[in-house]
């Protein structure tokens, strides 16, 4: 594996990786910065241009949208305390204060600067974590296999919401739709009621398309973003180096916290971040600063919330398991580019897989540089009109539903999970759940299948006697599953004000 390595590396050295990933950094920064258009939505609009793209262009290309739009989200967050996304909503805790005593730079300078060192070492982590944890997961049977993606399932269950019964519906209903189509193994039809176009089963594109972007793109009219009285200038002094000396310990701090947030699937920047500021204001020696304009406030938030996006791409790239929304969306591009995440991706394109990892690591130096030079131009757009955009948005996920298969009935199936997308976030259930049941459902089913043609009919006796790590993953499934609820429901953040609400990346 150290071989490819080494040749992952010199495969990462490509000037049009670097091109392609500066403007993934540019849109993703461009579109967090527009109050109410969410990283999700960017990166479920513009997935479908990395289907034109070399894999070692179009994934960096779609990684650059997502480092680009968590830190995007910041700047609204600081100048009119309406978070571009979900994970921005703790930065508006002490990032409009300090808006308001006209030291909005120093706040969007130490958020830029929070955000790339979380974002780099939690890259470089992963970079390192994932060679050993490949080498474990090569080890994998059909039965271990199956118990993971069952446990995956209930973490993400437990992690959706208050209520488990909402997030176990959608995680049965996510498994449902994979079931939709040719059984894989007996090759039977199942629930395509009669419809040619269901043989070959739901196409994942239109699905994540429809239920992370529409819902979006309905948030933002019915908020009416226009009438936001926003500030586009950008105010006092640059952040001081002794400042940013200050902020040191609370950054490392979050650091460690969102990367070991990022590793458990389900849970995501919102909780890293208000865990991050909780614990920075925990340990502070002036803890009454904060929510008064502390930068070490902003620095904790955005430190916590960019160190999640490097090890969400552990169980992604290892077990094919997204650990948030927006690597199902990648995962979504892996598999279009012909690449299933999983044990059989580094026995066969192993190279390419420790490329693109390479890839997320240089890429901050291109991120410090267009943040830095650029968030005078981002602040401006915080006062656009969102009408101006929300055709072109529509436009964008229409053409990006058929251009991959150019199937009408593709953009019929952009259009039913548009309106499941806008009925279950007005219900309040989360679609996580749901996408993490249908992108996992056919690989469980089919590991499952596997297991049972090993045990020769004889489950239990063949789990007790041959596979005890299997035996010992699926006894402590329910309990890891309802120690998680617990545990995140005590500290789950409550949204701050009417205009949070729903915010989410």
């Amino acid at each position: 594996m150290l071989e490819q390595f080494l040749t992952g590396f010199e495969m990462a050295l490509r000037a049009d990786t670097f091109l392609m990933v500066s403007i993934g950094l540019f849109s993703g920064m461009l579109i967090g910065a527009l109050p109410g258009f969410t990283t999700l939505m960017a990166m479920a609009i513009l997935l479908p241009v990395s289907f034109f793209l070399d894999p070692l262009v179009g994934i960096p290309f779609l990684l650059g949208i997502y480092k680009g739009g968590i830190f995007g989200g910041s700047i609204p967050a600081i100048l009119v305390s309406m978070p571009g996304t979900g994970a921005a909503i703790a930065t508006t805790y002490d990032g409009y204060q300090l808006t308001q005593k006209g030291k909005s730079r120093k706040a969007l300078d130490i958020a830029l600067f929070s955000s790339i060192i979380g974002d780099t070492a939690s890259d470089i982590f992963t970079l390192l974590m994932i060679f050993p944890i490949a080498l474990l997961v090569m080890q994998f049977g059909p039965p271990e296999l199956a118990a993971i993606l069952l446990l995956s399932l209930v973490v993400v269950a437990a992690t959706a919401g208050k209520n488990p019964i909402k997030g176990l519906l959608m995680m049965f209903i996510g498994v449902w739709f994979s079931l939709i189509g040719t059984d894989p193994i007996g090759g039977v039809e199942r629930f395509t009621f009669g419809h040619f176009e269901l043989k070959s089963g739901i196409p994942l594109l239109p699905m994540l398309i429809g239920v992370f972007a529409i819902p979006e793109i309905v948030s933002v009219i019915s908020r009416n973003a226009d009438q936001l009285k926003a500030t586009s200038k950008v105010l006092g002094e640059r952040l001081k180096i002794h400042e940013f000396k200050r902020c040191l310990r609370t950054i490392a701090r979050s650091t460690v916290l969102g990367t070991g947030i990022g590793i458990v699937p389900g849970l995501g920047q919102v909780v890293a971040a208000m865990m991050g500021y909780t614990a920075a204001k925990n340990a502070s020696a002036n803890p009454e600063n904060f929510g008064k304009g502390e930068l070490e406030g902003v620095a904790a938030a955005e430190a916590a919330n960019n160190a999640v996006n490097g090890p969400t791409m552990v169980p992604l790239l290892t077990l094919g398991i997204p650990g948030d929304n927006v690597t199902a969306i990648l995962l979504g591009a892996f598999i279009a580019q012909g690449l299933r995440p999983g044990p059989e991706l580094f026995e066969s394109q192993g190279s390419i897989v420790f490329a693109i990892l390479i890839i997320m690591v240089l890429a901050n130096i291109l991120f410090l540089i267009i943040g830095y030079l650029s968030i005078p131009f981002f602040a401006r757009l915080v006062s656009i009109k969102s009408s101006l955009l929300i055709p072109l948005v529509v436009m964008f996920a229409v053409a990006g539903s058929y251009v991959f298969r150019s199937d009408v009935f593709d953009i019929v199936m952009l259009a039913f999970f548009g309106l499941f997308g806008v009925i279950a976030k007005a219900g309040r259930f989360d679609v996580m759940p749901m996408v993490m049941g249908f992108i996992l459902g056919n690989p469980l089913e089919y590991a499952f299948g596997q297991t049972l043609a090993m045990s020769d009919g004889n489950f239990w006796q063949f789990a007790l006697t041959q596979r005890p790590g299997m035996l010992a993953i699926l006894v402590i499934t329910p309990v890891i599953g309802i120690l998680l609820w617990r545990s995140i429901n005590k500290k789950r953040p409550q949204p701050v004000a009417a205009k949070h609400d729903e915010v989410a990346d």
